[in-house]
């Protein structure tokens, strides 16, 4: 063995076992976390490697940038192969794939044009970066510079691979020239070089290509890029529950002293893993309703932060556990809790749990369970949550309806329509039981939305029935607010209540009721054929059971993709299909549609709290709406109602645009 080869070795163990001692610690830290099972439905997570790390599937959400990277993330899969080659030449200059006969041709062939892609992939990554400059893009200075050191890493490792090809090439040494046509192009610029001059830029090259490759496996740990060895475990650990269902927490569990999330210990380690996974594109602050609006929220930076408190508390946390004597500073350090010392209050309650983060996120980092978890700490265990807020929850408690209007009262709305009540039919069986929720029970402007499709129900001939004074709130708020307990209560009494009935499906026209009877109650043994009212009714279209006036609503009408029923559930074409039965053709969409609409503001609780930062989310969406000249904004979610209505009153656009719900558009045409 050469000096060279003993040297190369040397540093090349070095290396490795640097490398090695800095993934144990980060493993380590992994292991604070609270266990959890992410070992279920195997199939399908294999499919989500396979298209979202394989396919990059969330990356071409921006045509661009997506193929940007695709092309960095596969060349460098395709480059590594010959960097593992050059490695054991390093060691044992004889070696050579060569044995693989065709097939290294076209490694070598595949080789050299996926770092020409590399490279040019850079250049436009800097060009983004520094000129062209997009919002999610513009960090602080150290994100930038990190950000910058990988860009220049990756390239002086194409840069090297070509000035390495392009010498041995030119001193006519390497014997697969034909197979790498850049290289080849290169070798040009080194023809008119001295034998020894070529040999001096040929083994600086390999060296500065090694260096530069080793280095930048070190650096690794330390920087965002982590996400380069985290993302394809936290792809295949993402959750398998329903997309719209968040985990019930264990109540009966008499060993647990605090409920919700304060400290890294409290976390599992999947949520741990997602801050590793972060690759800080800021994808998900661009597409948040809350940032986009003057919120102080940043979903990249709730996961930045709580990597910030992993890193800096998990070396005294592993300590503690090992049972060695903490300093006093070292004790005030593991006392900080996440929510306080990294997040603040604030930017956890600005989250209208809309999803958009979730759905932009190329890595599976599942941002509205941790803000959640840790609402439901803020709520249980200090009662930091809102007056009105407050409030709504106490309502709930008492009437079970955040208005806190008497329970006695819940079926008012139904009297004169003859609407059935399940309690009063024969043998307490239907073939549809209609959900009405607080909403269409309580609220004057939705009580309207329950009257036309009840409407709808009757001139279809369907055989339904409702709850009436035993229906409660289906648990959605108080989830989403942090009160689990008051939750679990409600939607355990439902349950009850529900299996008491004989039906065929539940309909109802509330999203957020909608999401929760469907993803949330199985946990609770309430097992649904659930159905939006906007599937139902498209369903009763389609199979001619209602008769239409087509184009009796003859001013241009848009919809607006309520989150809940969108992002969380995937049901975009059936409230669409509704409203272009009775729009005359005149439909049109807004900016922002389908999985990549915008948020009226009240999901996740907000519907309940005041709006005191920054411009409002409704008015933002308001906007939008009246831009496309509609006159008509057909809403599918009484949420979306009160917010769309309040949107266009305060645009003073009242007396010109309507705002009806779906099953109103289709009740005012039936023939």
């Amino acid at each position: 063995m050469s000096f060279e080869s003993i040297v190369f070795t040397l540093i090349l163990l070095v290396s490795f076992a640097a490398f090695g001692y800095s993934a144990k610690k980060l493993i380590s830290f992994l292991r604070l976390g609270k266990s959890e099972e992410r070992f279920d439905h195997l199939a399908k997570r294999v499919r989500d490697v396979l298209t979202m790390v394989l396919g990059q599937s969330r990356l071409f959400r921006e045509p661009l940038a997506g193929l940007m990277h695709f092309a960095i993330f596969w060349g460098f899969l395709v480059i590594t192969i010959g960097t593992l080659e050059m490695m054991i030449q390093g060691i044992y200059p004889p070696f050579s794939l060569h044995f693989l006969g065709r097939i290294y041709s076209v490694l070598l062939f595949t080789q050299d044009l996926f770092a020409a892609f590399v490279a040019l992939a850079v250049l436009y990554a800097f060009y983004r970066r520094y000129v062209s400059r997009p919002k999610r893009l513009q960090v602080h200075k150290e994100a930038q510079w990190d950000a910058t050191l990988i860009l220049l890493l990756i390239f002086t490792l194409m840069v090297s691979l070509f000035t390495l090809n392009g010498a041995e090439m030119a001193r006519g040494s390497d014997l697969h020239a034909g197979a790498k046509p850049v290289s080849r192009a290169i070798a040009a610029l080194f023809s008119a070089l001295s034998p020894n001059a070529l040999a001096v830029w040929s083994r600086a090259s390999w060296w500065v290509h090694m260096l530069t490759v080793l280095g930048f496996l070190n650096y690794l740990p330390f920087s965002k890029h982590l996400h380069i060895m985290a993302a394809a475990p936290n792809v295949f650990f993402q959750t398998s529950r329903p997309k719209g269902a968040l985990k019930a927490m264990n109540l009966e569990d008499e060993s647990v002293t605090t409920f919700g999330v304060s400290k890294i210990t409290d976390f599992s380690w999947k949520q741990l893993l997602d801050t590793y996974s972060c690759t800080e594109c800021g994808r998900c602050t661009a597409a948040c309703p809350a940032n986009i609006t003057g919120k102080l929220l940043s979903p990249r930076a709730i996961i930045t932060q709580m990597r910030d408190a992993l890193l800096e508390q998990g070396p005294t946390l592993l300590k503690q556990q090992k049972g060695g004597t903490l300093t006093s500073e070292e004790q005030e350090l593991v006392n900080k809790t996440v929510p306080a010392s990294w997040i603040t209050e604030q930017e956890l309650w600005a989250c209208t749990t809309c999803r958009a983060c979730v759905t932009e996120c190329p890595v599976g980092i599942e941002h509205i369970d941790h803000i959640v978890d840790m609402r439901r700490y803020l709520t249980l265990m200090e009662g930091k949550i809102s007056p009105e807020a407050q409030t709504a929850l106490r309502n709930i408690e008492n009437n079970s309806n955040p208005w806190g209007i008497g329970a006695d009262t819940r079926a008012d709305w139904a009297k004169g329509l003859d609407v059935p009540i399940l309690s009063q039919v024969e043998c307490g069986e239907v073939d549809v039981l209609y959900w009405v929720g607080c909403s269409g029970s309580f609220d004057q402007r939705n009580k309207k939305i329950s009257v036309a499709l009840t409407q709808i129900m009757k001139k279809a001939g369907v055989r339904f029935g409702i709850l009436g004074t035993e229906e409660k709130c289906s648990g959605d708020s108080p989830r989403r607010l942090g009160n689990e307990y008051l939750a679990q209560t409600l939607m355990k009494e439902n349950v009850a209540t529900l299996n008491k009935y004989k039906f065929k499906k539940v309909v109802t026209a509330c999203p957020h009721c909608f999401n929760t009877i469907k993803n949330e109650y199985p946990q609770f043994g309430g097992n649904y054929e659930v159905v939006h009212h906007s599937q139902f009714i498209a369903q009763l279209v389609k199979e001619g059971r209602l008769s239409v006036t087509a184009g009796k609503e003859i001013s241009a009408t848009t919809y607006h993709d309520s989150c809940y029923l969108g992002r969380h559930n995937d049901v975009y074409e059936a409230p669409r299909d509704v409203v272009k039965s009775v729009a005359n053709g005149a439909f049109v969409e807004t900016r922002r549609s389908r999985d990549k609409g915008f948020c009226c503001g009240a999901g996740g609780g907000r519907m309940w709290m005041e709006e005191k930062e920054g411009k409002r989310v409704n008015i933002e969406r308001t906007e939008e709406l009246l831009e496309t000249g509609a006159k008509t904004i057909a809403t599918a979610c009484p949420f979306c109602m009160t917010m769309i209505n309040d949107g266009v009153r305060a645009k003073a656009k009242e007396e010109e645009v309507r705002v009806l719900d779906i099953s109103e558009l289709l009740a005012n045409s039936l023939l």
